[in-house]
C-alpha cells in the first residue's frame, strides 16, 4: 500500500514528538538524552529477544549469566537497566535518576560499552519529569527487532544526528557528514576488508556506511578492523553507541583525545582512510608546538595557522603501504603558497594524490561553502581487490592526478540543501574506476566540465595548484571560476571593509575628544 503524503516515518514521528518535549534545552545536549533512551530500549529488546530463547531451550537457570547472552552478541541488562524497569517507574519524580542508574549498570556489565553512554545527563538536565514519561511512551511504541535488514534503529539514531545537525546550524555542535557524500567516499575507495582508520570519527558515520557497502557487496564485515579517535566526550560516547546498536566493533582508543596533541594510534598503518576532519582549524599545535612530530617526518612542518595539511599528513603517514585514503576539506588547501605549497608540491611529485573532486555547495548541514574530496593513493601503480569472487585490478596511471567538478550537480532537498542523486554518485564513481583500469583508454576520457586527467608535469607548470578549473576545459566561460583570483578579491574586499571601519571609527573618536570625552575602543 501507497503511503500518503500526510503519513509519516517512525523517525519523523519520533522527531516531532522530541522536539515537542525539548523545552529549554539545548539541541546539543538534548539529543544525548534521546539517542541514549533509543539505545536503551534497542538493547532491552535485544536482551529480552535473547531471554526467551534460553527460556524456549529449556536453560531457565542461565537466564541471569551475561556469558550466555554475550556469546550472541547481546549485551546484559541487569534488571533495574530493563526497559521494562524504566517504565514500571514512568511516573516517579525520580525517573531521571532511575535512567542514568540504568545506562551507568549497562556500562558496568557490558566492557564493550566502555565510557559510550551519557553519564548523569538526566539527572544534570532536570528535564520536566511528565515530559520524559511521554517521550518514554513515544520510544516503547518503536520495535526496535521489526524489518532488521532495514535497520530500523539504526536509521532512527543517523536521522536524529542528521537533524540534530541542521537544528544545530553552523559553527556548533559535532560535525555531521551527510550520507551522500560518506557514501561517495566508500563506493570511490572500497573498503572492503583490511583497516579501517578515521583520525576525527564525529559519530561514527565513516564507519557505517564503510560496512554497509561490505554488506551490500555480499562481503564479510569481520574482515575489516576499525580504528577512530574523536576529541568530544561526547561525541566520542555517541560514535560507540553508534557502532553498538549495528554490532559493530572498533577502537576509538582509550580515551577522548585529540588527534594531534594525544595520537591513539601512534603505529597504525591503514589500508583505508575516511574522514571528515573540522575545515580551516586554528591553533592545533597547542602548547607543544609538535615541531619534531615523525608524522611530518619528508615533509615540512604544517603552519600553526591551519590544520588542513596537518590532517593530511596525519593521514599520510597512517596509510599502509598499498592504502588508500578518501577525506573532505575546504577549497582552500587546493592552492595558496608558504608551508601548504611546500608540503602539497612534494605529495604531488611523490605520487600521492589520485583524484580531486569538487563537491556541490550547500552539500553540509554546518557550513555552505563548497568543499573537496580529495583522495590519496599510496600505490597508485598496483591495487587489486575483490569484490563478490571478482578481482578487479587496478593499474593506475602514476603520473596523472584525475579531477573532476561537481559544483552544479545534486538535486535540492529539506529546502535549501543539495545531496547527489544516486545516478550521479554512480557516474563519479564508474568515472573514477575507469580511469584506474590498465586499458584506460577504451574506459575513459576528459568530459568538458567535468573531468580531467592531468599528468603532473601539467600540475607543476601551475604551480602545483589543486584547483580543478586550472584543467578541465569549461565551454561555458561563466561557469568557471579562478579560486585564486577570486580568494584575492574577497581578500582585497576585507580588507577595505576593515580600513574604512578604522576610519570611522577614528572618526567617532574625534567627535568626542572635540566634546571633551575620550572613547576607550
Amino acid at each position: 500500500m501507497a503511503k500518503k503524503k500526510n503519513d509519516k516515518s517512525i523517525e519523523e514521528k519520533l522527531w516531532d514528538t522530541a522536539i515537542g518535549l525539548r523545552g529549554k534545552v539545548e539541541p546539543s545536549e538534548y539529543k544525548h538524552v534521546v539517542l541514549a533512551l533509543l539505545f536503551l530500549k534497542f538493547a532491552s529488546d535485544k536482551f529480552e529477544e535473547r531471554r526467551e530463547e534460553l527460556i524456549e531451550e529449556g536453560k531457565e537457570d542461565y537466564l541471569e549469566m551475561k556469558e550466555f547472552y554475550n556469546m550472541k552478541n547481546v549485551f546484559f541488562l541487569p534488571e533495574e537497566s530493563r526497559w521494562s524497569y524504566i517504565l514500571d517507574n514512568a511516573k516517579q519524580d525520580d525517573i531521571a535518576v532511575k535512567i542514568d542508574t540504568a545506562l551507568n549498570t549497562v556500562e558496568k556489565n557490558n566492557p564493550a560499552l566502555k565510557d559510550a553512554l551519557p553519564d548523569n545527563y538526566f539527572s544534570r538536565l532536570n528535564l520536566d519529569t511528565k515530559k520524559l514519561g511521554t517521550l518514554l511512551d513515544t520510544i516503547n511504541n518503536i520495535d526496535t527487532l521489526q524489518d532488521e535488514e532495514q535497520d530500523l534503529i539504526g536509521r532512527v539514531y543517523e536521522y536524529f544526528l542528521k537533524n540534530f545537525a541542521i537544528k544545530e546550524g553552523k559553527g556548533k555542535g559535532e560535525f555531521y557528514t551527510p550520507k551522500t557524500i560518506v557514501n561517495l567516499i566508500a563506493e570511490m575507495i572500497e573498503p572492503y576488508s583490511g583497516v579501517i582508520y578515521d583520525p576525527c570519527c564525529g559519530s561514527g558515520g565513516m564507519f557505517v556506511q564503510s560496512v554497509k557497502f561490505i554488506e551490500s557487496h555480499n562481503g564479510n564485515k569481520k574482515k575489516v578492523s576499525i580504528y577512530g579517535q574523536e576529541q568530544i566526550s561526547t561525541t566520542y560516547k555517541l560514535a560507540k553507541m553508534n557502532l553498538a546498536i549495528r554490532g559493530i566493533s572498533a577502537n576509538f582508543g582509550e580515551e577522548p583525545a585529540d588527534t594531534f596533541a594525544k595520537d591513539q594510534h601512534p603505529d597504525l598503518k591503514a589500508d583505508y582512510i575516511m574522514a571528515n576532519p573540522p575545515f580551516n582549524l586554528r591553533n592545533w599545535r597547542g602548547k607543544n608546538e609538535l615541531k619534531n612530530d615523525p608524522r611530518w617526518k619528508g615533509y615540512a612542518v604544517p603552519p600553526k595557522s591551519n590544520a588542513n595539511y596537518a590532517w593530511i599528513l596525519n593521514m599520510v603517514s597512517k596509510l599502509s603501504h598499498n592504502g588508500v585514503a578518501g577525506f573532505i576539506l575546504a577549497n582552500g588547501a587546493l592552492s595558496g603558497g608558504g608551508v601548504e605549497h611546500s608540503i602539497r608540491k612534494k605529495l604531488i611529485k611523490n605520487r600521492l594524490v589520485e583524484a580531486i573532486v569538487i563537491i556541490p555547495r550547500d552539500t553540509f548541514y554546518t557550513t555552505d561553502i563548497s568543499v573537496t574530496l580529495w583522495i590519496l593513493n599510496k600505490n597508485k601503480r598496483a591495487r587489486d581487490i575483490e569484490i563478490n569472487g571478482e578481482v578487479k585490478n587496478y593499474r593506475n596511471r602514476e603520473d596523472e592526478v584525475l579531477f573532476m567538478d561537481l559544483r552544479t550537480w545534486g538535486e535540492e532537498y529539506e529546502k535549501k540543501y543539495i545531496r547527489l542523486t544516486d545516478e550521479e554518485r554512480d557516474r563519479v564513481t564508474e568515472n573514477y574506476h575507469n580511469w584506474q583500469q590498465e586499458n584506460y583508454k577504451e574506459t575513459y576520457k576528459d568530459i568538458p566540465e567535468f573531468c580531467y586527467s592531468a599528468h603532473v608535469d601539467e600540475i607543476a607548470k601551475n604551480d602545483f595548484s589543486l584547483v580543478p578549473s586550472r584543467y578541465i576545459e569549461f565551454t561555458d566561460k561563466d561557469a568557471e571560476i579562478d579560486f585564486d583570483k577570486e580568494m584575492q578579491t574577497i581578500k582585497s574586499n576585507i580588507e577595505t571593509i576593515l580600513s574604512e571601519e578604522k576610519k570611522s571609527q577614528d572618526q567617532l573618536k574625534n567627535a568626542f575628544k572635540e566634546l571633551g570625552y575620550s572613547l576607550d575602543v
